[in-house]
């Protein structure tokens, strides 16, 4: 037997974590399987509600990595369809939850709605209970401003740059995830090489413009550095989004490999600079408000 939460768990945030540890103790308290279902792909990409405009918290390798951290026993992913999305919450609860996970309870958010019809509170209570099912119920977690923690207000956050907001939301550093490619080699010539990252998940959420202080993982080792996302106006109108990073104190050769940045602060805007001679002396001031702060 289990007892089964489900949800999509966007970026494993700390509402999330208050829900898994209590499907993990409740878990093991009833000497059962702590087992999680989620889905993929993403509802809205199913039912085109605003489709186009979606970007993830997590891609699913990163939520299955952190699920797996927080003791969950087994991940269960459910391919979601229209088919499947129609479902009323006694055809998911019966067919799924308690028949197909064998589920004794299931542990609910505050915010969790089931089925097509989206049943929950009393009503969620009354169905689980002619089911068999027992409903064990956790509170919402909040931010030092008292407000609910959701993967909304986190996707706010990071949208507008505020990514040190949402590392408190998260409990963790918000990252990106790619392999270096190759760029035009400006930041070279200016005394600021950088690498330019291409993402593996293309619908990870990307921090709004600006300069950030991060951290850089590659090579398997650990590092500071500023990274700029934008579109380079200084060189003039029409560029693509980039997102490159000059790693401090590194010199190394990694076209073709790994590499994960974590922003800790936004430094400041993307703004253009008169000369690539502003551009490399504001680029200083930078890399100083970071190593000496």
């Amino acid at each position: 037997m289990a007892v089964v939460t489900t949800g999509f768990f966007d970026g494993v945030h700390l509402g999330h974590r208050k829900v898994i540890e209590k499907l993990v103790s409740s878990a093991r308290e009833r000497g059962e399987e702590a087992v999680l279902v989620t889905f993929r792909p993403h509802p809205r990409t199913v039912f085109q509600q605003d489709a186009r405009a979606l970007r993830l918290l997590t891609s699913q390798d990163e939520k299955e990595r952190l699920l797996r951290g927080l003791g969950v026993d087994r991940i269960e992913l459910v391919r979601f369809t229209k088919e499947f999305g129609a479902l009323t919450a006694e055809d998911y609860l019966s067919d799924y939850v308690r028949d197909r996970f064998k589920a004794s309870a299931v542990v609910v958010g505050y915010d969790n709605r089931f089925g097509s019809d989206g049943v929950s509170g009393e009503a969620l209570f009354a169905l689980a209970g002619r089911l068999g099912l027992e409903v064990i119920p956790v509170r919402s977690e909040s931010d030092p401003s008292g407000q609910a923690v959701s993967s909304t207000r986190i996707r706010t956050a990071i949208s507008d740059g505020r990514v040190d907001e949402a590392a408190l939301m998260l409990g963790r550093l918000y990252s990106l995830h790619g392999v270096v490619v190759e760029g035009n080699r400006l930041g070279r010539t200016i005394g600021f090489p950088t690498a330019n990252m291409q993402l593996y998940e293309p619908l990870k959420l990307i921090p709004g413009r600006g300069v950030y202080e991060t951290r850089v993982e590659t090579l398997g080792r650990q590092f500071t550095g500023m990274t700029n996302i934008g579109v380079r106006p200084t060189l003039g109108k029409g560029n693509a989004l980039t997102v490159e990073t000059n790693i401090f104190d590194f010199d190394e050769e990694i076209y073709g490999r790994d590499i994960t940045v974590s922003f800790v602060r936004k430094i400041r805007d993307e703004i253009p600079f008169p000369s690539l001679e502003a551009l490399s002396a504001r680029l200083a001031l930078d890399r100083a408000s970071i190593i000496l702060k």
